[in-house]
């Protein structure tokens, strides 16, 4: 025997609303399997001698709904084993009801026969109550299952099966990534029935606002205010776009090339470095902004000149982290970071036609020249040209010194540069065997010399006197003071 499941929906609210077809069909079924029972119309009909089984206990069982859809999806199909299922849900049964996606998905592979026998869709009584055209664009949400990035906050969004409070509050808290706290959101249980209520409250009272049940949508109106969608891509995307208009454009924006922006990404990373070691949030937000600001300026020129959009940016790398990180996005395993690395490089290699890379190509040549040396050296030793220990590669950095020292004394300007540039090099090497990156600690250097002359600085400032009254030994002093000063605090 086939197995058989015809579905049907309650309608939204009263039993004035459902179509006749569905009224019969209830009426002439042995068993009518409910996802719910809890439904004004289920009563009525229970008094007009229609028999109910509902699935409400495989709730009680289950912490994700998740779960509690696949079960009732796997207890439908057994059921048809033995007899074919009326199954019935609140609303349509193609309007936001997960269970019966599910078994149409089954229909698919065959398992199960899926039959939709209609019913009265919430939407059409929730247009009326909230008054607008859903010809002016809208999106139909599920609230069990709501994910910022789905939502579209420049269209009206509907979001069903709003069913409790413990919803509520994860619609609520999703919704405030994109909207404004005080945005006004309108709750509506039980549309175009007698039962309606309706109650529109700013965006942080959503799950303390009202009483909720599973005849329970969110209407969410679009956002107006134009500083309120300043967190959207698009909106920024457009911005940029708008400032490289040739009509109407920033003629600095306008003017620019790849190579001209180059600096101001240099100069913008460095920038951001500095509050990542402050670890200063607040202006991280601006730095990041400013090096996406570097990128979609980069974009915007590939897009005026036909070359490339941020799509194909976004493309590019969203396919290249899913296709290096099989371990998260496939099948193959990664226990180690190590194990990450080889993966990594294995299929990168593969991606290059398992090429035979010289050690050093994937070094960029447009690096700053301390962290230029500290990658090279890291190549060469992977590749087995190392010292043994740390203390070869000290002894390297005494040699290299007498020899600048030997240079100095003899007073040639080139030699002297080539030992120094010798020096600095071993000095880098000696840095990789004790695990400290060479920028970073100079970076490091240079912010404790700036907080020290800047305070040698407030000091001779304070005093009304002139750096050229200071001595040596003074502002020495001065400086042993900033010292104690760091330590202090």
């Amino acid at each position: 025997m086939t197995r058989k499941i015809t579905i049907v929906g309650l309608g939204a609210a009263d039993l004035e609303q459902m179509p006749l077809g569905v009224y019969r069909l209830l009426k002439e079924s042995n068993t009518v399997w409910l996802r719910t029972k809890e439904h004004p119309v289920v009563s009525v009909l229970q008094s007009e001698g229609v028999h109910f089984e509902s699935f409400d206990d495989v709730y009680e069982r289950h912490d994700r709904f998740e779960d509690v859809y696949d079960e009732i999806v796997e207890q439908l199909i057994e059921k048809s084993a033995v007899e074919p299922i009326l199954y019935a849900v609140p609303g349509h049964p193609m309007a936001a009801e997960k269970t019966v996606q599910l078994l149409l998905e089954r229909k698919r592979t065959g398992e199960v026969d899926v039959v939709i026998a209609g019913g009265h869709s919430f939407l059409d009584a929730l247009f009326a109550s909230i008054e607008i055209d859903p010809a002016d664009g809208f999106q139909l949400l599920d609230g069990t299952a709501l994910h910022r990035d789905h939502i579209h906050i420049f269209g009206h969004v509907i979001i069903a099966q709003v069913y409790d409070s413990f919803v509520a509050s994860d619609v609520k808290l999703t919704l405030m990534e994109k909207y404004p706290d005080e945005h006004e959101v309108t709750i509506v249980t039980a549309a175009g029935s007698e039962n309606e209520v309706q109650k529109t409250v700013p965006l942080y009272e959503l799950d303390h606002a009202v009483s909720l049940n599973n005849l329970t949508s969110v209407y969410v109106p679009p956002i107006k205010k134009e500083e309120d969608t300043y967190r959207e891509f698009s909106v920024v995307r457009s911005i940029i776009a708008r400032l490289r208009d040739p009509d109407g454009g920033c003629p600095w924006d306008l003017k620019q090339t790849h190579s001209s922006l180059k600096k101001y990404l240099i100069e913008e990373t460095y920038e951001l470095f500095e509050t990542i070691d402050e670890e200063d949030d607040d202006a991280m937000v601006g730095e990041l902004g400013d090096v996406l600001l570097q990128v979609l300026l980069h974009a915007q020129i590939g897009e005026d000149e036909g070359m490339f959009t941020i799509e194909d940016v976004i493309q590019s790398i969203s396919s290249k982290m899913v296709r290096r990180h099989p371990h998260v996005f496939g099948d193959a395993s990664a226990e180690t970071i190590d194990d990450v690395k080889a993966n990594w490089q294995a299929i990168k290699a593969e991606e290059k036609g398992n090429i035979q890379e010289r050690w050093l190509d994937g070094i960029s040549k447009g690096l700053p020249a301390l962290i230029s040396a500290y990658e090279i050296q890291k190549k060469a030793a992977k590749a087995g040209f190392d010292w043994d220990s740390a203390a070869g590669a000290i002894e390297k950095v005494k040699e290299e010194w007498a020899e600048f020292l030997a240079e100095t004394e003899a007073g040639d300007a080139s030699r002297m540069n080539e030992e120094f540039g010798d020096l600095l090099f071993s000095l880098i090497n000696v840095a990789r065997f004790y695990d400290i990156h060479p920028e970073e600690s100079l970076t490091s250097v240079n912010s404790k010399f700036r907080r020290r002359f800047e305070f040698i600085e407030d000091r001779v400032i304070e005093s009304g006197r002139p750096y050229s009254a200071y001595t040596l030994d003074e502002l020495d002093s001065l400086w042993n003071e900033a010292k104690k000063e760091e330590r202090r605090t």
